[in-house]
């Protein structure tokens, strides 16, 4: 194969890839649901107050995260399915009681899906 005729097909599969490579990116770098803790207070040895802040860009439509409480050990002791309803801010705080099985030290959001 001539060398000029490998180059340019070198070329275009780098075109191609890059291509991909970035729609890719663009595709993944907007969820359609994301969430963070905002706030948590440990209530007790069995429970923890949480505010889940959720954001969609079209929040019409419901979501689910879930949410799980850990200890000093970074063992799971809480874990719950936290439903976010559909409303008209794009950003919504949700306020819910997690139960755990011990006393929590921290509480994280372990992904979100829309429903």
């Amino acid at each position: 194969m001539p060398r000029p005729l490998l180059l340019g097909l070198i070329s275009v599969g780098v075109v191609i890839a890059m291509t991909w490579l970035v729609w890719t990116a663009l595709l993944h770098s907007r969820p359609a649901v994301a969430a963070h803790i905002q706030t948590f207070d440990i209530d007790s040895d069995t429970s923890v107050l949480v505010t889940l802040a959720v954001e969609r860009p079209d929040p019409s439509v419901p979501a689910t995260c879930r949410v799980m409480a850990q200890a000093t050990d970074f063992q799971p002791v809480g874990e719950q399915q936290v439903p976010i309803a559909a409303s008209r801010n794009r950003v919504v705080n949700v306020n819910f009681v997690l139960t755990t099985l011990r006393r929590a030290t921290t509480v994280v959001v372990k992904g979100c899906t829309v429903n």
